[in-house]
């Protein structure tokens, strides 16, 4: 499931702009990696832009549900921001709640990587919520 998930990821031009890196994929779970650039990624005081935090969230949300529900789509999904993201590199977990047929609910963290420290030293800085929904692959119909 892993090489899906880092096929799927290598797809997206904005995953690979951001340089997120699949590490983990399977049955209901999934992590991402993301090293940190402050000319790109930062907001005003220097942490890590609201926006990538969201991004990285719903992208691990995606990625956890798709290992037991295919291709999804996100129709809620709500952040808490819990401390300021500071790190020399991110980690997002997403591990599926529930599955149904029609809902997958999943709950992901933020994680910093501090500066300096082993990979193990993790801060958490965000949590979320999704509600993903499985996509017929007809259903699908990109823009040119």
């Amino acid at each position: 499931m892993l090489e899906i998930v880092k096929a799927t990821n290598a797809a997206a031009s904005f995953n690979r702009w951001a340089g997120i890196e699949a590490t983990q994929a399977g049955n209901g779970e999934a992590e991402l990696r993301m090293n940190w650039r402050a000319e790109d990624m930062g907001q005003f005081a220097g942490f890590l832009h609201a926006g990538m935090i969201s991004a990285l969230l719903d992208t691990v949300s995606g990625y956890a549900a798709g290992t037991l529900a295919g291709r999804v789509m996100t129709s809620h999904f709500s952040v808490n921001f819990m401390s300021p993201a500071v790190g020399s590199a991110f980690v997002a977990r997403g591990r599926v709640a529930k599955a149904g047929r029609k809902q997958v609910f999943v709950a992901s963290e933020l994680y910093a990587q501090l500066e300096g420290k082993s990979d193990d030293a993790l801060k958490l800085v965000a949590t979320g919520n999704a509600i993903l929904v499985p996509v017929d692959e007809l259903q699908l119909k990109p823009r040119a």
